[in-house]
């Protein structure tokens, strides 16, 4: 296992801050840059300084503290090509299939597109985790705004293919609404119930219910199993490519 340490906190409303720290070499990278002051909180807590920015998408709610840290720290910005224009203060751009290094670390770049038409994932292989933004979710995926119901499809499947052990870091604490919703439409599933338990004891008790695992979003998310026959049937759906079935659990959760 790689020498990282991960320090996740919140941001904003209900975003996530993440820093990637290598111990072997001392870079730290941040996933995103949501807002400045607990970003710089953090890095003091740690003891850290700030080398890299990993920008996962354009959203506001992901880019807006770019400039102050830039500024603050000279970090280098990493961000999808295809959405370039839309990052401030971006230095090199990403597409699928590319790959750097951070520190010690082999960093693959997955693009995602559908929430928005040009979201990347992060993930690191030699360290077993995946940043996944605001494409994958506990119990959820995010919202698609800029593609199409059939793109988010085909980026989750890409990202459910990673070995189930893979640590998976998302972009915001939308958990408990989503296993609120995931038991309307897996409704028999006792392991998605189960999850569901653990996530109302950590939130009642102010904890965050992330990071997850590939193996256990593929066990209980129901945006990673439209294929399953137990969720078409509830549907109503039984002969629907997964395509179709993934597409009506997100019209549902949309109006949920």
């Amino acid at each position: 296992m790689a020498e990282i340490k991960i320090e996740q906190f919140p941001c904003r409303q209900d975003n996530f801050g993440v820093l990637v720290h290598d111990a072997k070499t001392g870079v730290t990278a941040s996933i995103d840059a949501p807002e400045e002051a607990p970003i710089v909180q953090a890095l003091e807590r740690m003891g850290w300084g700030l080398n890299h920015i990993f920008v996962t998408h354009h959203h506001l709610d992901h880019v807006e503290a770019i400039p102050a840290l830039k500024e603050r720290y000279g970090a280098n910005v990493f961000g999808p090509a295809s959405e370039a224009a839309k990052i401030p203060g971006i230095d090199e751009t990403v597409s699928d299939g590319d790959h750097f290094h951070f520190g010690s670390l082999r960093v693959e770049v997955i693009e995602t597109p559908g929430h928005t038409l040009g979201h990347v994932c992060y993930y690191m292989p030699e360290a077993s985790v995946l940043f996944a933004a605001d494409t994958l979710f506990a119990l959820g995926c995010g919202r698609v705004f800029e593609g199409t119901p059939e793109q988010m499809h085909a980026s989750l499947q890409r990202l459910a293919v990673l070995p189930d052990d893979t640590i998976v870091y998302c972009g915001h604490e939308y958990t408990a609404a989503n296993a609120a919703f995931a038991v309307t439409v897996d409704p028999q599933n006792a392991v998605l119930e189960r999850r569901a338990e653990e996530v109302a004891r950590l939130r009642d008790a102010g904890m965050a219910t992330l990071p997850t695992t590939i193996g256990v979003e593929k066990a209980t998310n129901p945006f990673l199993r439209p294929s399953d026959q137990a969720i078409r049937t509830h549907l109503g759906m039984p002969d629907a490519s997964d395509a179709e079935v993934f597409a009506e659990i997100r019209r549902r959760k949309d109006s949920f």
